[in-house]
């Protein structure tokens, strides 16, 4: 099993393994020491997923992995940079590596299809419509999307689940991050849908090579498609490493989670 890192080092140079190095992370919101020492490795193109229960601080700290929020004390590295101390305009230019899918895809209900994509590239560029369709035409296609009759001037009330979750897979991809955070993406899901966008998930991965973190209290669809798997409890990663070693563990936090997920029969199988 792999054990979570811990300490302190030089993590001041791009790391080809590691896109994002967390150490020492403090969160408090008044009395509630949310996070109480945080210490995350993140691996570059792969899918690496953070799991916990309810109010452990999961989404606290992915808003701080993209510096929505700044932390009372510790680190975050990114690519060799740390960005805690970053003003406004450099998080700005930071926050491009970045993607960010909702969990129920957030779209604009005034908006079509296309305009919704598109969203980004408006505000922060200056294209011509003819590059902006062309982008936005090349993402519809590779996320199995051009061949719905009208998609491209279709509002979200007229979008099943299924095709609203890939319009904001696109919307996070139409700036060409490097990565891509989920926040809980099967929440509310039946267990086919769930296993849609697990797919998804897993082929964005291969077909665009971003580096996902993925936020979930879905035992089910981690051990489907994580590489690597952290575990956030008390405020802190009590363990971290691939399915089979997270699986492994007899940690009683997270032999509890993984029990009475309706997982624990395979977990049963797999380690006996």
């Amino acid at each position: 099993m792999t054990a979570p890192p811990s300490g302190s080092g030089d993590f001041s140079k791009r790391d080809e393994r590691w896109q994002i190095r967390v150490r020492g992370l403090q969160k408090t919101f008044g009395p509630q020491h949310v996070l109480r020492g945080v210490d995350l490795d993140i691996e570059r193109g792969r899918t690496n997923i953070v799991i916990g229960g309810s109010g452990q601080g999961k989404s606290v700290l992915m808003k701080h992995l993209m510096g929505l929020l700044k932390p009372d004390a510790g680190q975050i590295w990114v690519d060799g940079e740390d960005i805690v101390p970053l003003g406004t305009q450099q998080m700005g230019r930071l926050r491009r590596k970045f993607g960010m899918v909702f969990q129920y895809a957030a779209l604009f209900d005034s908006m079509n299809v296309v305009e919704n994509i598109a969203f980004p590239l408006i505000e922060r560029y200056h294209l011509s419509r003819g590059e902006i369709m062309e982008r936005v035409r090349d993402l519809l296609k590779r996320l199995d999307l051009a061949g719905v009759t009208g998609i491209e001037e279709k509002f979200p009330p007229q979008l099943s689940g299924g095709q609203r979750k890939r319009v904001g897979l696109a919307r996070a991809l139409i700036d060409r991050p490097e990565i891509l955070l989920y926040d809980e993406p099967t929440t509310g899901l039946d267990p086919v849908a769930a296993k849609n966008v697990d797919e998804m998930i897993s082929r964005t991965a291969d077909d665009f090579g971003v580096t996902s973190v993925v936020i979930s209290h879905d035992m089910a669809s981690t051990f489907r498609i994580g590489d690597r798997i952290s575990m956030l409890a008390g405020g802190k990663i009590i363990v971290s490493g691939t399915s089979e070693e997270v699986l492994a563990s007899r940690l009683p936090e997270l032999r509890e989670f993984v029990e009475t997920s309706g997982v624990a029969a395979a977990a049963a199988g797999a380690h006996p």
